[in-house]
Order: structure tokens, then C-alpha cells, then sequence
């Protein structure tokens, strides 16, 4: 599975903990620049981490506007590696539901 993780920092032990949980692939977008908010989501992307802690109001809508369009789930969780876990945790029982 291929994660892209858009706003944060430091998010070294969120990733980590993604590659416990099955994520294969990660692509981490700092939203720092303006130009972030301009960069499309790459075609082999799976689903979608939203830190809404360090993601402008913008930049969220124009991330899930695109995902919705690309048929991507996405997740808005805060910067915690917790909190991370457990959305993502949801997200993957969800995720496995829908497959069977």
C-alpha cells in the first residue's frame, strides 16, 4: 500500500508505525512552500494522511477535492502518532471490508 502524507515535519515515527500497520510505499509532501498546495497526487497513490495540524484550510480542501475526484480515501488526523494509528487502523478495517 502506498500512503501519501501531506503537512507535518518531523514525521519519521508516524512513518515507522504506517510500515507495521502494511504500508510498502510513502511520499511526504512538508506543505511548507505554497507550491504544495499546487503538486498533484501521484497515480500510485492509495490513500491519503491529511496532518490537519500543520496543513493550511486551502491546501486540505484542494487535496481531498482531488482525492474524491481520484476515487483516493483520505485520512484527517492531528500530527500524533496516535491518533495516525488509529484513524489509519479504521481506515484499513474499512478498507478490508469493502474487498470482500
Amino acid at each position: 500500500m502506498s500512503v501519501l502524507i501531506i503537512g507535518g515535519d518531523k514525521v519519521k515515527g508516524i512513518i515507522s508505525r504506517l510500515y507495521e500497520l502494511g504500508v510498502t510505499k510513502h511520499k511526504h509532501w512538508d506543505s511548507r512552500k505554497n507550491s504544495t498546495s499546487h503538486k498533484r497526487i501521484p497515480a500510485d497513490t492509495d490513500a491519503i494522511i491529511l496532518l490537519t495540524d500543520f496543513l493550511k484550510h486551502n491546501s486540505m480542501f484542494q487535496f481531498k477535492k482531488e482525492a474524491k475526484k481520484k476515487n483516493i480515501p483520505y485520512i484527517c488526523s492531528r500530527r500524533g502518532i496516535s491518533s495516525v494509528e488509529t484513524k489509519f487502523n479504521a481506515f484499513l478495517q474499512e478498507h478490508q471490508k469493502s474487498l470482500k
